[in-house]
């Protein structure tokens, strides 16, 4: 069947086993995204290679003189970061970057799991695996597909996901459910190869990742995923505009009311003020990319600004932005980083001109609804809220809703236990079903 690859806008964390029941399958086909025309004679390499990132003192050479020969525009007085990214904040990111951050160290790092290309569609996929180093004796192992989105990479989850392969070392339950992880790098992000024609998107991604997973020997599994691509957009205006006055009689729960409202402050005004980036993603993202493909501390800034509201609001008040109450610069910089070394960021910006150039009521998940069991995990920092209620005008079987006490965009990043401990709570009920 057909998966949306990455669930979440408005604090959703969405998780869901392939069903066993029959269901309404939408067929997706296939595609081709490798350079020219697809040559019917040759039959595509379907083998799982083994991949290391690697670095150069010839890389890090030139980083380090762009970074040096960097020009900065002086903030406004008392400015913080209402303007976008605080460009004094930044020269002391910069200065962090220049002259501490170890990337040779944070490619170790990044090396620990096990690293992968296959191809698919023409193109290279990227992904890591990580199997459980110990299985209690007659417990099954259930595998679990994790997405990230943008302005993120595969790095988001490297601290889940000893938590759901190890759960009980961290006392996340006594060893019922472990998990096998299995994290790709969307195409165009990273180390997954960038497609080579017009119009990959969510669509082509989900076909290209079930594949992958059925490649790797999975008919069922879980999904997780944040940020891109979930179909709720729509907001019902008669439930916007009781709720805040009888959010009983349109489904509204007190907590729903508490994260909505008031509404033009935490819907419009929020969300006006958070978007500015997707839609010039959405028109002509190559523009702004020449630009952050050449500049590193361009990136930093256009990457990072997102790393600050989006993990909470009221960073935006913060001269620093916040940045490093949840993160660390190594973790913030080894995730630029793997948009800088790579040359990603133009081809990551051209995924929502390829998602968001056609009318969204007509997405898949819009008019076919999705039946397979979901779970939905809402933090309270999130941009935008979804309650249960509208959520289930697309996911049909949603056996978990969970208000999360913290965290915002980047759950894994910033909460992996809190997340960790809602997906065991999901899987234990669905396997129960």
């Amino acid at each position: 069947m057909w998966l949306n690859t990455a669930l979440g806008v408005g604090g959703m964390v969405v998780c869901w086993l392939m069903s066993r029941r029959k269901a309404k399958r939408l067929e997706v086909g296939d595609g081709w995204w490798g350079s020219g025309e697809r040559s019917l004679r040759e039959k595509e390499d379907e083998s799982i290679r083994p991949f290391k990132i690697e670095t150069s003192d010839k890389e890090i050479e030139d980083l380090h003189h762009r970074l040096d020969r960097a020009r900065y525009a002086p903030p406004l007085e008392g400015a913080a970061f209402h303007y976008g990214f605080n460009s004094d904040y930044l020269q002391k990111v910069v200065a962090y970057w220049r002259n501490q951050f170890d990337w040779r160290k944070q490619v170790e790092i990044l090396n620990k799991y096990p690293h992968f290309h296959t191809t698919i569609e023409g193109i290279d996929i990227h992904f890591i695996h990580v199997k459980p180093p110990y299985v209690p004796h007659g417990r099954a192992v259930q595998p679990i597909l994790m997405v990230h989105g943008w302005p993120g990479s595969f790095y988001e989850f490297y601290k889940i996901i000893p938590l759901l392969t190890e759960p009980a070392r961290y006392g996340l339950g006594d060893g019922d459910v472990v998990f096998e992880v299995i994290c790709p790098s969307i195409p165009g992000y990273g180390f997954s190869e960038a497609p080579h024609q017009k119009g990959f998107d969510t669509r082509a991604t989900a076909r290209i990742f079930h594949k992958l997973m059925k490649r790797l020997g999975f008919k069922e599994y879980y999904i997780q995923g944040g940020d891109w691509g979930s179909g709720i957009t729509t907001n019902m205006l008669i439930q916007v505009m009781l709720g805040a006055y009888v959010p009983w009689l349109v489904g509204f729960t007190r907590e729903d009311v508490r994260r909505m409202y008031p509404f033009m402050q935490k819907n419009v005004y929020d969300i006006l003020r958070e978007t500015g980036y997707l839609h010039i993603q959405a028109t002509k993202p190559d523009t702004a990319g020449c630009g952050l493909n050449d500049s590193p501390v361009g990136l930093a800034a256009y990457i990072l600004e997102k790393f600050s509201t989006w993990t909470d609001k009221s960073f935006l008040h913060r001269d620093d932005g916040g940045l490093e109450r949840k993160y660390s610069l190594d973790d913030l910089l080894t995730n630029v980083m793997i948009y800088w070394v790579t040359s990603s960021i133009a081809s990551s910006m051209r995924y929502y001109k390829e998602n968001l150039s056609r009318d969204p009521a007509l997405s898949d998940n819009t008019r076919f609804g999705v039946y397979v069991p979901a779970g939905i995990a809402a933090f309270p920092e999130e941009i935008t809220h979804v309650p249960c209620c509208w959520a289930k005008m697309i996911f049909k079987n949603i056996v978990s809703y969970s208000y999360m006490p913290r965290g915002g965009h980047f759950a894994a990043f910033e909460e992996p236990k809190l997340l960790a401990q809602d997906i065991i709570h999901f899987v234990r009920r669905v396997e129960q079903l």
